[in-house]
């Protein structure tokens, strides 16, 4: 696994103590420098206002006063473009899901493996760096689009038109699930939250 040289911040919201003291030292050990939050309020409370988020968000989805996905939205209204991995149990998966399509990078069903979530962890990391490194450099449209993989490519343009993910899934013979997890890639370094905007996009890059 790579995680990317001096990794931004890990922002950890989850209203359980142990859970966020479990993850607190399970991405320490890693070194990757975290942050936690007690609940969504007072993540929102500690974002200053015109400085966005820098590194990644890891977010319950069940939580109070806010449910992961409130507070997700409320990051939205302001304008946040920081990866979100959200934690979810089994019946939350439609709600990730549903994160998903508004840009939302990935999500991971409990029980899950401390592996699985470093590694996720690490490529959001990634994708933020590279995004910061594209608007220190003028956000060019161009360099947006140099940054994608062949495959989020082939997803892009798929989803553009307004293609399903088992539609997509079927033409380029990958799982429904690759497709959620290149669209959510694709959105963040491009920076934007829909496929409205992703073929807008596309029509002034022509």
């Amino acid at each position: 696994m790579n995680l990317p040289e001096d990794p931004p911040l890990v922002h950890l919201v989850d209203d359980e103590t142990s859970v966020r003291d479990a993850l607190e030292f399970l991405f320490a050990t890693h070194g990757l420098p975290v942050r936690c939050y007690e609940n969504g309020p007072q993540l929102l409370a500690a974002c200053a206002p015109g400085v966005p988020l820098r590194g990644c968000l890891v977010l319950d989805v069940r939580m109070e006063p806010m449910s992961g996905l409130q507070v997700y939205d409320a990051l939205l209204a302001r304008g946040e473009k920081i990866p979100v991995i959200f934690l979810t149990g089994h019946g939350d998966i439609q709600m990730a899901v549903e994160a998903l399509k508004k840009g939302a990078f990935d999500f991971l069903e409990k029980p899950f493996g401390n592996t699985s979530l470093v590694s996720l962890v690490g490529k959001a990391l990634g994708v933020d760096k590279a995004l910061q490194q594209q608007l220190e450099a003028g956000g060019s449209l161009g360099s947006r689009f140099a940054a994608l993989t062949k495959r989020e490519i082939d997803v892009m343009h798929r989803v553009a038109v307004g293609k399903l993910n088992k539609v997509i899934a079927d033409e380029l013979n990958i799982s429904i699930r690759t497709v959620e997890v290149n669209r959510a890639s694709v959105f963040a370094k491009l920076a934007i939250r829909s496929s409205a905007e992703l073929a807008t996009l596309l029509a002034q890059k022509v």
